[in-house]
Parts: structure tokens; C-alpha cells; sequence
């Protein structure tokens, strides 16, 4: 891919963003107040220490990932083209799970997800179906399309959808798509440690003695665009830019915040970020 993935850079003509010095991500967190951007680019963050690892009998042993490919795919601060999509499916009231994984091909992920359920597998109405994905890009608009497609002619199947970043979010379209989604009864989260730790443990052909080994990534990230997924639901501009740096491969991200944003999204979204300082109303 290019130095500066597609869709992320530049600001919303409703923003005006002017520049702003830039911060390491180890120096103090400065408090934006309204209408304030603030550049700061994001190193990478030490992993702890291994505990135990998986068993060599483990029977998904051959589906899962090397965790190089998932370090790759699933950094937040990494602005990878391809895409991977990491997925559970329980049938009914069985405890079993089955796990395996995707990346594009010529198609998109989830449309090869789809393509391989459905000639897979024949769905009967009376068995319902519960679908896990962990996606390291959202859906574009057309794959969303294609989501609620699929959903409609399958209401037996429920899907939930933890993504690692925001595929070209300044899009409209793609913005409206999530929406669309949303609407349509598919729950869509930001990944958190908790998803990543599960996903490393599940999904990742991780080393004997590794099995705590996953990679650490810097929470404001995961805070960063779960703001941006606020902004999204609620159909407001965006606040998030993001772009990358060729000459030092740093990614930085700018956040701009309007009127609306503090008016729509709750207090505790955006104080989460360490960036933002609320106005304040004196009497």
C-alpha cells in the first residue's frame, strides 16, 4: 500500500483545523478544549510478560493465524491495506464454537464470509445461529450492503462485529453503511484488550510459553475510534483524521471536536480519551 492509506487524510470542511505541534506518545496528554486539534504520533507499545501457551493437541491448531499476521493485521496504529477477518459460530443452544479465519481475496472479506457460509452450509429457520467477527477494518459501504442482505434472508443468524479500526471513515458512504447496519440489528464495537487477549488466545498459533504474549496496543487508540464510532452512530461530523508519516512510519491522528460533539456524545466518550476538556458553564 501507498505511504498514506486513502480516506484518512484531511479534515472536514466543517472543522477548520488549524496545525498543531506534535506530542510523543510517553510526554504528558494535553487537554483539547473545543474547536482545539492536536497532532500526536503513537509508537508502539512493549508487550508483558508470557505466562503459558496452547496445547499441541488443540484441535484448531491448523486454523489458526501466525502471530506475526495478527500483529500485522490488527495494530490500530497500522494502516494496512489488505484485511482479516477472524470469525466464531455457535449453532443453537450447543456450547460448541466453531473458529477459523478470512483475509481478502479478490473480494473483500466478508464477502468471501459470506459466499463460503451459504454454499457451506444449508440453514434451517428453526435452529438459530450466533456469528462472532473480528475484523481488523470495518465494512465498506457495499460490504455492509451485502451484510444486511445476507441477514435479511437468514433472520435465524444474529451478528456481532468488533473492529480494529475504521475503514476510510471520512467517507460518507461507508459512514452511512455502519449506520445502516446498526439499524438493522448488527452490534458493532471497537475492539478492546479484552477482545484482543481473546483473540490472541483463540485465533493465534502463538509460541509455547506465550499465551499472555499479545500484542500491548495503546488504549487511546481503541478510545479514538470508539469516539469516532459515537460520532458515526449519532450521524455527526466527523472528529477523527488520521495520516501517516512516510519519512518516520509514525501514524498520526488529529482530533477536531464542533459544537455538536459536545452537545451529542456522552461526557464519559469523550474524558475517556485524556484529551479533552469539557467546557465549562459559569453562573
Amino acid at each position: 500500500m501507498g505511504c498514506c492509506h486513502p480516506g484518512f487524510a484531511g479534515s472536514d470542511p466543517g472543522c477548520g483545523p488549524t496545525p498543531a505541534h506534535q506530542v510523543k506518545e510517553r510526554a504528558h496528554l494535553t487537554a483539547v478544549p473545543p474547536g482545539r486539534p492536536l497532532n500526536i504520533p503513537l509508537q508502539k507499545a512493549l508487550p508483558d510478560q508470557p505466562l503459558q501457551g496452547p496445547l499441541a493437541a488443540d484441535a484448531t491448531l491448523r486454523r489458526r493465524i501466525q502471530p506475526w499476521e495478527f500483529e500485522a493485521f490488527f495494530d490500530p496504529r497500522e494502516l494496512r491495506k489488505e484485511a482479516c477477518l477472524l470469525y466464531e459460530i455457535k449453532w443453537g443452544m450447543s456450547h460448541n464454537i466453531w473458529r477459523y479465519s478470512g483475509k481478502n481475496t479478490t473480494k473483500h472479506v466478508e464477502i468471501n464470509f459470506i459466499e463460503k457460509f451459504t454454499s457451506e452450509r444449508h440453514l434451517r429457520p428453526s435452529i438459530s445461529c450466533s456469528i462472532v467477527w473480528f475484523l481488523s477494518w470495518s465494512p465498506c459501504w457495499e460490504c455492509s450492503k451485502a451484510i444486511r442482505e445476507f441477514l435479511s434472508q437468514h433472520p435465524n443468524v444474529t451478528l456481532v462485529i468488533y473492529v480494529a479500526r475504521l475503514f476510510q471513515h471520512m467517507d460518507r458512504l461507508n459512514r452511512q453503511g455502519l449506520r445502516d447496519l446498526i439499524n438493522s440489528g448488527v452490534t458493532i464495537q471497537i475492539m478492546r484488550t479484552s477482545e484482543y487477549d481473546h483473540c490472541w488466545r483463540n485465533f493465534v498459533n502463538y509460541p509455547p510459553g506465550k499465551e499472555a504474549h499479545w500484542p500491548r496496543y495503546p488504549l487511546l487508540w481503541m478510545k479514538l475510534y470508539a469516539l469516532e464510532l459515537h460520532c458515526i452512530i449519532l450521524s455527526l461530523p466527523p472528529c477523527l483524521m488520521i495520516s501517516r508519516r512516510c519519512q518516520n512510519q509514525l501514524t498520526f491522528f488529529r482530533l477536531t471536536l464542533q459544537n455538536c460533539h459536545y452537545q451529542m456524545i456522552p461526557p464519559h466518550i469523550l474524558l475517556a480519551t485524556g484529551l479533552v476538556q469539557l467546557p465549562v458553564t459559569w453562573r
